[in-house]
């Protein structure tokens, strides 16, 4: 009889280890799983990247508006001083035809 119930344990003990190994195995899921964020921080976490990215852009927009506007001043600027070179210089040669007339 001592025999049989020998037979009998070995065959119990891996049959124990693997329900609890199968029972640790499901805790730890479970507990992975719980640990992470929810739907709402993740919604969050999105919307806020979403956000900067679009204050990025209106910055660069804005930035580019910038320099639009400030290389046209300076076209508009150079134009000017062009447009007085030009009158300054038909001035003068008017003036040194007129001498010469006399």
């Amino acid at each position: 009889m001592y025999f049989c119930t020998e037979l009998i344990k070995p065959k119990q003990k891996p049959k124990m280890k693997k329900v609890l190994s199968i029972v640790a195995v499901a805790v730890l899921s479970a507990a992975f799983v719980s640990c992470g964020p929810s739907k709402e921080e993740l919604a969050a976490k999105q919307k806020q990247t979403e956000d900067s990215l679009a204050a990025v852009a209106q910055q660069q927009a804005d930035s580019l508006a910038k320099v639009a506007e400030a290389e046209a001043a300076a076209a508009a600027e150079a134009t000017a001083k062009m447009a007085a070179d030009s009158t300054r210089m038909a001035d003068s040669v008017a003036a040194a035809t007129k001498g010469k007339k006399k």
